[in-house]
């Protein structure tokens, strides 16, 4: 139980503690680096893991027949082909300092099979499902920017004009209202009436937006996250909060 429980927890209090004080006292710097160097190592035990799990995973579902084990044959397939090329930099073309050496060539070399998958296959992929979560935003936002109330109402117009001034017809409706632009305004630039007008152009209206409110909110929500990181990273060096270890089994 001593290996189990105590161990862990005294190296995650030991670690932890140490690389909080590399950021106020300079002599332990260099015991940081080297903790951050053994965090790499970990991480690529974890990888190793992580690949692992998702192997099972799949390989159970293709046995099984399960629902979906079609899309999981395809992970498989990709997985081992990715692997396959990466590791051993098949089609690579070998450095200028080392040219009868392939193995010189870095991971994502243009022109390259390895290359070519990200390039043609991942980016797509990935362009794919932010667009798709374009559409799930929208139709979130639309269950949400209901005007049940004062503040839901205020937070739909702000959502509205912000939308406008992020896209060319908030441009259009600016000009259809006549409202000036440096370009089309004939008077003092400096102006307070020029200066009015101008801050009510939608483009300029949504800059004031995201600027000011915008960036404040985000600021108090940024503020309450540190908090609840502190508090939860106190809870974890010193033991209260054990659940990263598993069940007390």
């Amino acid at each position: 139980m001593i290996l189990k429980r105590s161990i862990p927890l005294l190296i995650a209090a030991i670690v932890g503690f140490l690389l909080i004080a590399t950021y106020f006292v300079p002599k332990t710097e260099q015991w940081g680096a080297d903790a951050m160097e053994m965090f790499i190592i970990l991480a690529a035990a974890a990888m190793v893991l992580g690949a692992g799990n998702l192997l099972l995973m799949n390989l159970s579902k293709v046995s099984s027949r399960s629902e979906g084990w079609g899309y999981a044959a395809i992970t498989l397939v990709a997985f081992f082909v990715v692997l396959y090329i990466g590791m051993f930099k098949i089609g690579a073309y070998p450095t200028p300092t080392s040219p009868d050496n392939a193995w010189t060539a870095p991971v994502i070399q243009e022109g390259a099979p390895f290359w070519w998958i990200y390039q043609y296959c991942l980016v797509p992929l990935t362009a794919t499902m932010f667009a798709m979560l374009a559409f799930y935003i929208a139709s979130a936002a639309f269950r949400a920017f209901r005007a049940k109330n004062t503040e839901a109402f205020l937070l739909l117009f702000t959502a509205f004009i912000v939308l406008l001034g992020q896209i060319y017809a908030g441009i259009w409706i600016s000009d259809v209202l006549h409202l000036p632009t440096p370009e089309t305004y004939a008077g003092d630039l400096d102006s307070p009436w020029y200066q009015f007008l101008n801050g009510l152009r939608l483009e300029n209206l949504t800059q004031m937006i995201l600027d000011v409110p915008q960036k404040a909110g985000n600021r108090a929500i940024m503020i309450g996250i540190a908090l609840g990181i502190v508090s939860t990273s106190l809870k974890v060096l010193l033991g209260v909060d054990r659940s990263y270890l598993g069940s007390e089994d």
